[in-house]
């Protein structure tokens, strides 16, 4: 049966991406589904979703295990920042352009037309589920290689700057690919002229965390810092400039 935005297209050349991951797949079927974007399927569980899942997992597993090994004297925190950086949407999808998985992607005509083989999500969800399918066909070993491989050269970059917690925790939930973080006053105590604020910071799907300052502003950096303490993604020497 023809699917969307599969008609009269000329099968991309498998063997030529495989040589461009440095995996050779057992079960080349698994590529395909990691290749296949949900507007060439009827249905979702045809497409990459399942193995995006996957493959977001065991990038953050590999990545964390390279960390790990790479700076044996870093503290939690700072590998928690380095793996922020690495795991964001806009690393993945540079690797992703890198392999020139766009060219091997198949979509309906709608995403085609769209510009979708050049979209920024779609390239980074696709690097993902081809991390999982190399999981699923060789193992621990050969998905860890393949990261190794795309991002072990930004493993050795300097990590980005935090500034304050507010932005440092708006830069993380969109590296995530969250929803921009909101911040709720939860109430309010202290005499009128020096009122206590206390602020939730709140990013969808997580946890609220919550803080208190002597004015809204500082609630809200308080609660940011809070969340990104919860994390792991804050310690002292990144509150200089905070405020």
């Amino acid at each position: 049966m023809t699917k969307p935005g599969d008609s009269g297209r000329k099968t991309p050349d498998l063997a030529r991406l495989e040589a461009k991951l440095g995996h050779v797949f057992a079960n080349r079927s698994l590529l395909d589904t990691a290749l296949t974007h949900m507007s060439a399927e009827s249905s979702r569980l045809g497409s990459y979703q399942r193995l995006e899942f996957l493959g977001d997992r065991v990038l953050g597993l590999s990545v964390a295990d390279m960390l790990f090994e790479r700076y044996p004297q870093a503290e939690e925190g700072d590998m928690s920042r380095r793996l922020a950086d690495l795991v964001r949407k806009e690393t993945c999808a540079e690797v992703a352009l890198g392999w020139d998985i766009g060219s091997f992607l198949k979509l309906g005509d709608g995403e085609i037309l769209g510009g979708a083989r050049k979209n920024k999500a779609i390239l980074a969800d696709a690097c993902e589920s081809i991390i999982g399918a190399v999981f699923i066909d060789g193992g621990y070993a050969a998905a860890r290689g393949l990261v190794e491989r795309a991002f072990g050269e930004r493993l050795l970059k300097p990590v980005r700057p935090l500034r304050d917690a507010k932005t440092a925790l708006q830069e993380w939930a969109q590296g995530k690919g969250y929803q921009t973080p909101t911040y709720t006053e939860r109430g309010r105590s202290g005499p009128d002229h020096a009122p206590l604020f206390r602020v939730a910071a709140r990013i969808a799907g997580l946890i609220d965390a919550e803080a208190e300052g002597r004015s809204k502003r500082l609630a809200e950096q308080a609660a940011a810092e809070a969340f990104l303490r919860r994390e792991g993604l804050w310690n002292e020497t990144m509150g200089d400039d905070n405020g």
